[in-house]
């Protein structure tokens, strides 16, 4: 994408947003994956905006990212008063679609993250999904001590390479995912790594997600919020602050909302 398109998408804590919606995020995404073009796609929410200013190996990584969808309603919000178009696109919401896809376009796709009773719980609904057309090429679930930079990570992409794999789907949690995907952009994988987040688990039955109608309705984090109080409470909080914040310091050329002018 040219420097004067980029100039032109939505922004939020200064990264673009390149995806409107779901569709375009798939399209873009398996684009990528099938030329083989070392990549990397993330889903922009409050909780990264609030790590962007504490890590500077994150928001290296953002900036790099060839991908980024609106996570989370306040995310979508925000940049629909830049673009009216845009349409929230959670990990979780991209894995199942993009594997449906990579099954029908025979792109061989990487499992990264979780643990490996997870993992192997993954491979078990993905292959009943598909009726066996999915080419899951490796899988690998890192140790506890798994840095992004490091030594194993160089291990992981080494066997990610190995393997063929067009597609892989890095399920560590922020800012972890992103900046290992970042790191294999930067050793030239090519392959295109799609952070998920915690959609490896939901897939496994390991975490509940929010039910239909409260993710309509933005209250995914109302759901997620009760299920661990103690353990997102602080996050969450940070969140609402970051939101706040955002509304108040959003450029006056962003208060009039226009709609973008064409998507594929």
């Amino acid at each position: 994408m040219s420097d004067a398109s980029m100039s032109e998408l939505p922004k939020v804590c200064g990264i673009a947003i390149t995806s409107p919606n779901l569709s375009s995020a798939i399209q873009e995404t398996l684009r990528l994956a099938k030329s083989e073009t070392p990549s990397a796609v993330f889903t922009l929410n409050l909780d990264h905006a609030v790590k962007l200013r504490r890590d500077a190996r994150f928001r290296a990584a953002y900036q790099n990212a060839d991908v980024v969808t609106a996570d989370g309603w306040p995310i979508a919000w925000i940049a629909r008063r830049q673009d009216t178009s845009i349409q929230r696109t959670t990990g979780a919401d991209l894995f199942l679609p993009l594997i449906d896809a990579a099954a029908e376009q025979h792109v061989p796709v990487f499992l990264f993250g979780t643990s490996p009773g997870v993992m192997a719980r993954v491979g078990d609904e993905l292959s009943m999904r598909t009726e066996g057309t999915l080419d899951i090429a490796g899988t690998l679930s890192p140790s506890q001590a798994f840095d992004p930079e490091g030594p194993e990570a160089d291990a992981a992409i080494d066997k990610i390479r190995s393997t063929g794999a067009q597609l892989c789907f890095v399920a560590l949690g922020a800012p972890k995912q992103e900046v290992f995907a970042n790191y294999a952009r930067r050793k030239g994988l090519a392959c295109c790594m799609v952070c998920v987040g915690a959609a490896l688990d939901f897939i496994a039955g390991e975490q509940v997600r929010a039910p239909e109608i409260m993710r309509n309705h933005g209250l995914e984090w109302a759901w997620r919020l009760m299920s661990n109080p103690r353990r997102l409470g602080k996050r969450y909080a940070e969140s609402a602050a970051m939101f706040a914040y955002l509304l108040a310091t959003e450029p006056l050329s962003a208060r009039t909302a226009r709609p973008r002018a064409q998507h594929s």
